[in-house]
């Protein structure tokens, strides 16, 4: 072999630019960037500087040869033509990676079978002896990518991953990889910040790998210094001297750098459960005299180690995958900004995030943003200058006020603070601004309705305006916000900054906290997955209508438990109770039959199919007093009908528009199933009682031959109240009694 050996580094997806970088200062001659990877090559001793320097590549892989391919044989023949006695002993053993595809080789085991294969023969002793497999800790792995009619067959002298320090043994829930959180520091300058001294924060750290990593950099320690197995270590090629010199080396270098005054390198994490293991992460890296983990909220975070410092905020937000969080992860990223406005002024900050839409929503500008691959997520980092002339805020004059200067305390000593910037809102845009007043103005007139009918929980805003397709519902102190689905007409990108926008102007419009925010998408949802649990925050909260108690959950079902539109049929329920047997068919958390017990029902029934929700119903019973004598029954509604034998002076029906839960047969349909539905209720109707039947499947129709055999009068306009009258398709509702 000569002395300048093929190599190949491997990275993740959009590192390939600066891994060249870095390849080139660590020695790498003739580089080229591709695809998640580069080339070059280099001595031996840029091999073994790449494998224990790059910050940055997955694996270093020296090219054995390439070979044109054009079938399964000819794959075994160049791979058999390599002496493979100079790599390794026929008493060794090995495992092999393949990738691609082509000249007759369907599938990557196969690909990685024939390679086997050729290297076990080319190996094996008159004896018998021959290389083993081991998949986890083999004396050599073999790498072999077939592209376009060429084999290139190369040693991975790395071992496992490069990414892999050995330090962080606990993580977090969605961890970045240690070499991507690397790349986003250079990016973001922190080398040049650490060489002038500057400090480093995560106001969201996780289990600390970004501070590991800005800690070794800036220590001058090699990110695989401590690593003891490595793909060459049982290389026949291996030269342990050279290897020996430079670990001495890189050992010396970590050394010296933790002899100087430590940097001032800080992160803060919300969640308890994180302290620790991220400690742990940071005492395993030796980086326990730089860096320190203090548990706090975002709301807190202010990095200020002295008066005079400054130097880079470093994040990785959350993406949100859950429904609901656009409204969370837009409020985090204006906290974000509002911290960063009022704590870091003259700083540096990188945000990483899969969601860049709401890296605009900080109201500070970004002056470079770069591409990146979290896996096969597309992601971005924004860089910031925290400067007044950069913020975007609800004045433009408002970031150049500063506040008064305030003292704290650091270290056990009163340390003058320097003046923080007055942080205004992030500036809404146009059409943000449009809502909030179309949202003031609805607040003006409702708000008085609300206050005089004593009303708690009211819809504010139903799609007033066609681009914001939102209902706005206010529960107290509280705002559940309904996102309908955008036609596929419309461009999701747009659609998505309108959600934005309109989220954004909520908490200024109605004053609110935006914690008190909760969205949900709400589309046609199929069988019973509208009642399926959405979240685990178990959040119940009391409201009151009508002189009744009432359980919502904002935040865990699609549905709160209570159907706001359905406010006057309750009440009216309410003052027609009194004496009466009450039924109520489809209950769902029974809040109609809690109604007709305050007005004195002598008796009520309730059915259901649905366990959760009988459950709610029962603590709604409890909740204002109410008895056993209240019946709760879990079943499908017509096949209770049919077997019930009571009548009911009172009964209530307000069904699905569509159901097919396991828990009964078949599938509801109420446009088709409608009329045996009432006509089976109508039979439990006693002599002079009143049926209310409601639903809100917009095309309904209610059969003719219904009118025919019982008294019927459509009562919709009548179970409206002002909150809804702007939207009358909301429900349809009927009075029925028998002819």
């Amino acid at each position: 072999m000569s002395d300048l050996y093929p190599l190949v580094l491997t990275s993740p997806k959009g590192l390939e630019t600066l891994l060249l970088e870095e390849a080139t200062d660590l020695g790498l001659l003739e580089g080229r960037s591709q695809v998640a990877a580069v080339q070059g090559q280099g001595s031996m001793e840029t091999a073994y500087r790449l494998c224990l320097w790059s910050r940055l590549a997955n694996r270093v892989l020296l090219v054995l040869g390439r070979f044109p391919v054009d079938n399964a044989e000819a794959l075994y023949e160049a791979v058999r033509s390599v002496d493979w006695s100079e790599h390794m002993l026929a008493t060794g053993s090995l495992a092999v990676e393949f990738s691609g595809r082509g000249a007759g080789i369907d599938n990557t085991h196969f690909g990685a079978l024939k390679v086997k294969d050729a290297i076990v023969d080319s190996l094996r002793t008159a004896a018998g002896e021959r290389p083993s497999v081991d998949k986890y800790e083999p004396d050599l792995r073999i790498h072999a990518r077939l592209e376009r009619g060429e084999l290139v067959l190369s040693l991975d002298l790395s071992g496992f991953s490069l990414h892999q320090r050995g330090y962080r043994l606990q993580q977090g829930a969605a961890p970045l990889k240690e070499n991507l959180a690397a790349a986003i520091l250079i990016r973001a300058g922190w080398p040049r910040i650490a060489a002038e001294g500057g400090a480093l924060s995560d106001p969201m750290c996780g289990v600390g790998t970004f501070l590991v990593e800005a800690g070794m950099m800036a220590a001058d320690i090699a990110p695989n210094l401590k690593r003891e197995k490595w793909g060459f270590s049982n290389w026949l090629g291996h030269v342990p001297a050279l290897w020996s010199k430079l670990h001495g080396e890189a050992e010396a270098r970590a050394a010296a750098g933790l002899a100087r005054p430590p940097l001032w390198i800080r992160g803060y994490e919300a969640d308890p459960r994180l302290i620790q293991p991220g400690r742990n992460n940071i005492e395993r890296a030796g980086l326990s005299e730089w860096i320190r983990i203090y548990q706090g909220e975002l709301a807190t975070f202010e990095p200020r180690p002295d008066q005079n410092q400054t130097g880079l905020v470093v994040c990785n937000p959350p993406y949100g995958e859950r429904l609901g969080d656009e409204a969370s992860l837009l409020y985090l990223y204006q906290n974000l900004g509002e911290r960063l406005r009022q704590a870091c002024l003259n700083w540096e900050a990188a945000i990483f995030t899969g969601a860049p839409e709401l890296g605009k929503r900080m109201g500070i500008r970004s002056h470079k943003q770069y591409a990146f691959w979290n896996g096969a997520l597309p992601c971005k980092l924004l860089l910031f200058k925290v400067l007044p002339e950069q913020f975007v805020t609800g004045r433009n004059e408002s970031a150049a006020q500063p506040a008064p200067s305030q003292a704290r305390m650091i270290g056990g000593q009163l340390v003058e603070r320097p003046p923080a910037v007055r942080s205004e809102p992030a500036r809404l845009s146009e059409g943000g601004q449009m809502f909030a007043n179309r949202l003031q103005k609805n607040l003006k007139t409702l708000g008085k309705w609300a206050r005089r009918e004593g009303v708690e929980c009211y819809r504010l805003y139903d799609a007033d305006m066609p681009e914001y397709a939102l209902a706005v519902d206010l529960y107290r102190d509280w705002v559940h916000v309904q996102e309908y689905a955008p036609p596929r007409s419309i461009d999701p990108d747009k659609a998505q900054a309108r959600l934005l926008d309109a989220l954004a102007a909520i908490p200024q419009a109605l004053d609110m906290d935006p914690a008190r925010v909760v969205i949900k998408r709400r589309e046609r949802q199929a069988g019973k997955k509208q009642y399926e649990r959405q979240g685990q925050q178990g959040r119940f909260m009391e409201v009151s209508e009508g002189g009744v108690k009432l359980l919502v959950n904002l935040t865990d079902y699609l549905d709160t438990g209570l159907f706001l539109d359905h406010r006057p049929l309750r009440l009216r329920i309410q003052r027609e109770a009194a004496g009466k047997r009450f039924l109520n068919l489809y209950c769902y958390t029974a809040t109609a039959t809690v109604h007709a017990a305050k007005g004195g029902a002598r008796t009520t029934t309730s059915v259901d199919l649905s366990k959760t929700y009988l459950d709610w119903a029962r603590r709604n019973l409890a909740l204002n007093g109410f008895s056993d004598k209240h019946k709760l029954e879990q079943g499908d509604v017509m096949e209770w009908l049919e077997a019930d034998r009571g009548e009911y002076e009172l009964i209530f029906i307000d069904p699905p528009t569509f159901s097919n839960s396991k828990r009964m047969e078949g599938v509801f349909d109420i446009q088709r199933d409608h009329v045996r539905l009432l006509d089976l209720a109508m039979a439990r109707l006693a002599r002079g009682g009143v049926l209310y039947f409601s639903n809100n499947f917009r095309k309904f129709q209610l059969d003719p031959s219904l009118e025919e055999r019982y008294a019927v009068e459509e009562i919709s306009a009548q179970t409206l109240d002002p909150d809804f009258v702007r939207n009358p398709k909301i429900h349809r509702a009927w009075r029925m009694t028998a002819r």
